[in-house]
């Protein structure tokens, strides 16, 4: 079982930058895809950006072009670059792993970007 702690989040200016990062606990090389999610109040979580293990991104049509996603298996991480951040985008972004049987989720990290 692989635990994913994020961190990063914050409160931000709309137009600002923030840099996710999501440490495993163990190896993530094996994950099928490692991911980011958020969930803003009252809506359900929805993807934000994926990678792939062979390197693959796929992105929300809402965040294509200002965000890029980045997996690093030799160091358990996966990071998600945030720029030109707006207020639509303040949620709660959660790290996702998904293997073949297994998917795991971090706890979750909060960015509130104001206007």
């Amino acid at each position: 079982q692989v635990q994913l702690a994020e961190s990063g989040g914050g409160l931000v200016q709309a137009g600002g930058s923030l840099r996710l990062s999501c440490v495993g606990s163990g190896s993530i090389g094996s994950f099928v895809s490692m991911g980011w999610y958020r969930q803003a109040p009252g809506k359900q979580r929805e993807l934000v950006a994926a990678v792939t293990s062979g390197g693959i991104t796929n992105y929300a049509e809402s965040v294509k072009g200002r965000f890029t996603i980045f997996r690093a298996n030799a160091k358990n991480t996966v990071a998600l670059v945030m720029n030109s951040l707006q207020p639509e985008d303040t949620a709660v972004y959660y790290c996702n792993a998904a293997g073949v049987r297994t998917n795991y989720w971090g706890k979750g990290t909060l960015v509130t970007v104001s206007s």
